[in-house]
């Protein structure tokens, strides 16, 4: 019986708490309070992403380190390698200080302002940090992150961009000369790129500009690198070794560990480029590595039927043009056009390696035609492929009844080339005249560049003869 009348009590109190509930439901500052919990979990959600975005983008210039490290001679492996992590150093300083302002401040359709330098008023906050072009119009690249953590993600695209550059130069430009190249065409060059595409107000971008699509870097990454790499090996021309003897891949494995760590970070390249963590990440995520696996897929069939035997270098030459190429289409394509793009920006890239073999042309580790080609390649086709039923804020592409997009895209590319081409000439040109050359000394590069420029080697086995190699007269 007192078990019985206990639980008629339960049910009693439980029935008439239900009109207290609703109306706690119905309370606005309630309503309001689970507004703000529920924007406080986005922001970690998305700051949370970011983060781990920023890292795997940074993991990718070790990655490139060891993928350029095996290509080269087993003399020149270190100075090969120091070409890729001397950008963590110069760049990690430089954005800090000026890099970041110039390529996002408010400015010009060209280059940002001088507002941001030393990350004056670049702070924590997750809104409202960049003014608008109405006094009272006030927007931001990514409401949902702290803005220095926007700026952190961005240093990491400013990092790898210009070791791309170095692929085209290795194993004979010196490394002061190197150094200094690269301080200027960071602190120059990227900033222009980055701010003509991504920033507000930018020339050829979606803010307000000619409405070119980059998600994460076609135009800002690899054809900016492509190119430079292109007029940098023209300007100083070929290694003394060129063609007559051959450079086969001192080290494979480092390759293909390379290649992986590079499609590891990518990751955060293409899928941080949606700056948040929700659906679009998703499809970034997806279809960068859907692009790539069809294009190492591709590069081996292509190598199998042409040339009889699948490599490893092969395989991972092309996992990277398949990254490349579908850089600017990540957020803006379905994962069967990501199929389609790595497969063509593979075959691209495959036929403009051989060309240059074919040219003698030495950019010494195929920079141009794997990020060149590859990246002209992705972002052409973006415009063919692209839909905002994946990106709303995107634009549809030529099948998706838009051809206009495909001349868009076509415009944005030959201003990257003009720019990055003129540009990179005049710098090389400036310093050749202040250093006399850019060059090592010619036995510096018969014998090896890691002994002559760093004073020490990669294996420990090459000293002895390092230093009574002599030049071949």
């Amino acid at each position: 019986m007192l078990k019985k009348t206990m639980w008629t009590a339960l049910t009693t109190l439980a029935l008439l708490s239900i009109p207290v509930m609703g109306s706690a439901l119905a309370d606005p500052a309630t309503a309001e309070s689970a507004k703000a919990a529920a924007d406080q979990a986005t922001i970690q959600g998305d700051t949370a992403w970011m983060l781990v975005s920023a890292a795997l983008v940074l993991l990718m210039t070790p990655g490139l380190a060891f993928f350029y490290g095996g290509f080269v001679r087993s003399r020149n492996v270190l100075n090969t390698m120091m070409m890729s992590f001397i950008l963590m150093g110069i760049v990690g300083v430089s954005w800090i200080l000026w890099g970041y302002s110039l390529s996002f401040a408010p400015g010009t359709p060209f280059i940002g302002g001088l507002q941001w330098l030393f990350l004056n008023g670049v702070g924590l906050e997750t809104t409202d940090y960049l003014k608008g072009s109405q006094p009272d119009a006030v927007v931001s690249y990514a409401a949902t992150i702290p803005h220095q953590l926007f700026m952190i993600y961005q240093a990491m695209f400013a990092i790898i961009t210009p070791a791309l550059i170095s692929g085209a130069i290795v194993e004979r430009m010196s490394f002061k000369a190197y150094f200094w190249f690269i301080v200027l065409w960071s602190s120059i060059l990227y900033p222009i790129f980055a701010h003509m595409v991504w920033a507000k107000g930018g020339f050829l971008g979606l803010y307000g500009g000619l409405g070119a699509l980059d998600f994460a870097g076609g135009t800002v990454v690899h054809i900016s690198s492509g190119v430079s790499a292109l007029v940098a090996a023209w300007v100083l021309g070929a290694r003394k070794t060129y063609p007559s003897q051959p450079a086969a891949p001192h080290n494979v494995p480092y390759i293909l560990l390379g290649a992986g760590l590079l499609w590891f970070g990518w990751f955060g390249f293409n899928g941080g480029s949606a700056l948040a963590s929700g659906a679009l990440a998703t499809v970034a995520f997806v279809t960068t590595t859907t692009s790539a696996s069809a294009a190492a897929l591709m590069w081996v069939i292509l190598e199998w039927v042409l040339r009889g035997k699948p490599t490893a270098v092969g395989i991972a030459t092309g996992a990277v043009a398949g990254l490349v190429g579908i850089t600017p289409a990540a957020g803006f394509v379905t994962p069967v056009a990501a199929i389609l793009i790595g497969a063509i920006t593979a075959t691209a890239c495959f036929f403009a390696v051989s060309l240059k073999a074919k040219l003698q042309f030495d950019d010494s580790l195929d920079t141009f035609p794997v990020h060149g080609v590859g990246g002209t390649v992705g972002a052409i086709i973006t415009g063919i492929f692209a839909t905002k039923t994946v990106n709303a804020a995107g634009a549809d592409g030529l099948l998706y009844g838009n051809p206009s997009q495909v001349i868009t895209q076509i415009e944005a590319v030959a201003i990257t080339y003009v720019i990055a081409a003129i540009g990179t000439y005049v710098i090389l040109k400036v310093l050749q005249a202040v250093f006399g050359t850019l060059r090592v000394d010619p036995d510096a590069e018969y014998q090896g560049v890691d002994v002559n420029e760093h004073g020490e080697e990669g294996y420990g086995e090459e000293l002895g003869s390092a230093f009574t190699m002599s030049r071949v007269e």
